[in-house]
């Protein structure tokens, strides 16, 4: 089951940095402008189901499982688009928006590319 689904429409000029630290800073297309500088901005609505550890967030065709998920998160998602997905291999979150996935390397982010999040089977 796809819970989330949504494609990137802008990439800020400072999303890059976020990247080398492996952190991904998504929100919905209407974000402010000062927060649009440093997200990547999607055209994703509809949250069809709350994500929990051992589901799978894909970027394009690479999936990263879900290792542990903030207290916030999920409404953050439903409410705004806003996702903070870190690539660091924690099984606890550090703050209660962060979305906590396996570690490995990103693929090269770009405006267009299908972002979703799977149920775990």
């Amino acid at each position: 089951m796809v819970k989330y689904q949504a494609r990137i429409t802008h990439i800020g000029p400072h999303v890059s940095e976020f990247v080398e630290e492996k952190v991904l800073v998504f929100f919905g297309s209407d974000a402010p402008e000062e927060l649009a500088e440093f997200a990547i901005l999607h055209d994703g609505k509809v949250m069809e189901g709350q994500l929990v550890p051992g589901d799978t967030i894909f970027l394009g065709d690479e999936g990263f499982a879900v290792l542990a998920v903030g207290e916030v998160a999920n409404s953050n998602l439903a409410n705004l688009g806003h996702l903070v997905v870190k690539v660091n291999g924690q099984s606890e979150p550090e703050m209660p928006g962060d979305v906590c996935v396996e570690a490995k390397p990103l693929p090269p982010i770009e405006v267009g590319m299908l972002v979703r999040i799977e149920e775990s089977k």
